[in-house]
């Protein structure tokens, strides 16, 4: 499919925080369809590449998902310790080599191979994230560390093994809703019988 030309330029960019990652408030003059010029004002957060993994044991038909305190969920109300699969920044790594670190990280599973599947903004509207989704099968054996994250970044990090029906019955109860490892148990359901070690 070809992209439309530029009917976009930016007017103006003013950065209203600079912290933990930049908001930026941008004026911009957009040419709608019927080719009518407006001004609009858009918020972006400019988040650095990322990525995340499905571990996936098919001798036991589970998954190895991890659980951490999410702010953002806190102060919507919703419960704050969410089930996810392990993921993590690039941190100007590639993103294989970034996910490999993660998993180690987070869960203690040295990975022996590691399958690209897609990449995704998982919120367009306004969030610069691209994160780079994979999988890969793993065993007991491939455990060579406790995981549960870094002391020295204060990670917190509880490491689940769920069989792959168990967690996705728990997308329907509300017990997973994180958008990355819906789509990640949604593709392991349906790709399990091409899943063998």
């Amino acid at each position: 499919m070809t992209q439309p030309k530029s009917r976009v330029k930016i007017a103006g960019e003013e950065t209203l925080s600079n912290g933990w990652t930049r908001l930026s408030s941008y004026l911009l003059d957009y040419i709608d369809r019927k080719g009518a010029t407006h001004r609009l004002k858009r918020e972006v957060y400019h988040r650095t590449p990322a990525a995340c993994i499905l571990l996936y044991d098919p001798r036991r038909d589970l998954v190895v998902l991890v659980r951490q305190f999410r702010l953002a969920v806190h102060l919507n109300g919703d419960p704050a310790w969410m089930i996810e699969v392990p993921a993590g920044l690039l941190d100007d790594d590639h993103p294989e080599t970034a996910i490999r670190r993660e998993a180690m990280e987070e869960t203690g599973y040295r990975l022996r191979e590691a399958r690209f599947l897609f990449k995704s903004y998982t919120s367009p509207g306004a969030v610069t994230e691209v994160v780079h989704f994979f999988a890969a099968l793993v065993d007991i054996a491939d455990r060579v560390a406790e995981g549960g994250g870094l002391d020295e970044e204060h990670e917190d990090i509880e490491v689940l093994e769920i069989p792959l029906d168990e967690a996705a019955a728990m997308i329907e109860t509300g017990e997973i809703f994180d958008a990355k490892t819906i789509m990640l148990l949604q593709w392991a359901l349906l790709n399990r019988a091409n899943l063998t070690a």
